[in-house]
């Protein structure tokens, strides 16, 4: 544990919940390939595309409408059905495959593998102080066993734009009902978590399980208050 501010004990905290509750990574390749193991099942007409080419698609997509960086879910679907009207199918064709593609996708999404530590350390948390999520993905806290421990989870798309954009902490404040600097967010982004948490006022705790070298991350811009590399350490915070 290291601190790099003036810390004080929080009395709420908001926590990020991939790739700081559980490992992300292995989750969304594993949620891509079923995309392409099914396209290349029901679609064979998308043989012609690899992923690379899908993945060329999707940033084209948000680089002509930036808001759907916003929306993981949504920037996927426009995506899928994107790329299947160019390939010919017509727009209800399109958007029906789009759909069962998608819940296809995120069933897979919410087979996550929790570690135990994190149902230990947010158990003994929620005794002590609230605890609401602020997720910028798609996963469904419920479905990987981690809602019980929240009073609300807020989510990119559905509840505002996605960090560091203000939309979500500023709801997250309003419904723990206590002054900003007294929530500590928890994040392992330098950036959405870090950066958009003190952008809102909000003390930032930064998870590094990654051995990462604080004066290596250029493009950090904003100091957290605390950096652990355990979550159990939280409970030595709080």
């Amino acid at each position: 544990m290291q601190f790099y501010r003036s810390f004080r004990s929080p009395k709420a905290l908001t926590f990020d919940l991939d790739d700081t509750l559980y490992d992300n990574h292995p989750v969304i390749l594993r949620a891509e390939q079923a995309m392409y193991d099914w396209l290349a099942a029901a679609h064979p007409a998308t043989d012609v595309l690899t992923p690379a080419d899908w993945q060329c698609l999707k940033y084209q997509l948000a680089k002509e409408n930036p808001m759907l960086r916003h929306d993981v879910t949504e920037w996927r679907r426009v995506m899928l059905r994107t790329g299947l009207i160019q390939l010919g199918y017509s727009r209800r064709q399109a958007a029906e495959a789009t759909e069962e593609g998608l819940h296809l996708v995120l069933r897979v999404r919410n087979q996550v593998d929790v570690p135990e530590i994190t149902h230990d350390v947010l158990s003994e948390l929620a005794q002590r102080v609230p605890l609401l999520a602020i997720t910028n993905g798609n996963v469904d806290a419920d479905k990987i066993g981690l809602g019980q421990y929240f009073s609300r989870v807020l989510v990119a798309g559905r509840d505002g734009l996605s960090k560091p954009e203000p939309d979500l902490f500023v709801q997250a404040q309003a419904l723990l009902g206590v002054a900003p600097a007294d929530i500590l967010h928890v994040g392992d982004h330098l950036i959405s978590d870090v950066g958009g948490a003190r952008r809102s006022g909000f003390q930032a705790c930064w998870f590094n399980d990654q051995s990462r070298q604080m004066h290596q991350e250029t493009k950090a811009r904003w100091l957290p208050e605390v950096e652990i590399h355990a979550l159990e350490q939280l409970l030595l915070l709080v």
